[in-house]
């Protein structure tokens, strides 16, 4: 795992992503913090599926692909598993980091917000809780792009083939026409949820999508690397 770490947390990747996190939360202005996920979301999915696209491709563009080539296909898979997964848990630190660095520049309002009216009250359970939410949200979000531009890469052979292809993704779903057709089961569902309403849950059918699309991608990836090399 150490090994696969030092391939894809290069320097440069962990700073430009931490570099993402300051800049948003000094650009991105919020008033409350139920504000914080939508700031957060659409932006972060950029990042990460700009960050993931080269997981496979990288191996193509060195000088270790004749020896990836000899490796058993089961390895390539798994290795490739490997490498999404450490850079899928050093992204949902930089949701978390930047979380945080919107509370500490931005000082937005806290407490229970509803339709009407905001009630202002230092509750750290409440904000516990949203942000609990909001790290879950931002999983399966980080978890979908991930998957999805890493795949679309290895079907294509080309990193910059797969971001056009999400980007195009992303701009149709992360816009008030996708809200309006797919609701719900927007990908961004959680982005375009209620804020008044905390207790409506229905976000949660976009996030089974991103889900079922996510696990769908793992599993079509074998025949795909298999097929492309």
């Amino acid at each position: 795992m150490t090994k696969e770490m030092k391939i894809t947390l290069t320097f440069q990747k962990q700073v430009y992503a931490v570099l993402f996190a300051v800049i948003l939360s000094l650009v991105r202005g919020v008033v409350y913090s139920d504000e914080i996920g939508i700031a957060l979301e659409p932006p972060l999915a950029v990042l990460v599926l700009t960050f993931c696209a080269d997981t496979y491709t990288q191996e193509i563009a060195s000088r270790r692909s004749e020896v990836w080539r000899l490796c058993p296909a089961k390895r390539k898979i798994q290795t490739i598993y490997k490498r999404l997964a450490v850079q899928e848990l050093f992204l949902l630190s930089v949701a978390a980091f930047g979380y945080g660095l919107f509370l500490l520049f931005q000082n937005p309002v806290t407490g229970k917000m509803t339709k009407d009216v905001l009630i202002m009250a230092n509750v750290p359970e409440s904000e516990i809780y949203k942000f609990l939410v909001y790290l879950a949200a931002l999983a399966v979000t980080i978890f979908f792009w991930g998957m999805l531009s890493n795949l679309l890469s290895c079907l294509f052979r080309n990193m910059w083939a797969g971001i056009g292809a999400c980007l195009i993704l992303w701009l149709t779903t992360n816009s008030a026409m996708g809200d309006r057709i797919l609701g719900a089961w927007n990908l961004f569902s959680y982005t375009f949820r209620e804020l008044g309403d905390s207790s409506d849950f229905s976000w949660l059918c976009g996030k089974m999508v991103c889900i079922c699309m996510g696990i769908t991608a793992m599993t079509v990836m074998p025949e795909i690397i298999e097929k492309r090399g």
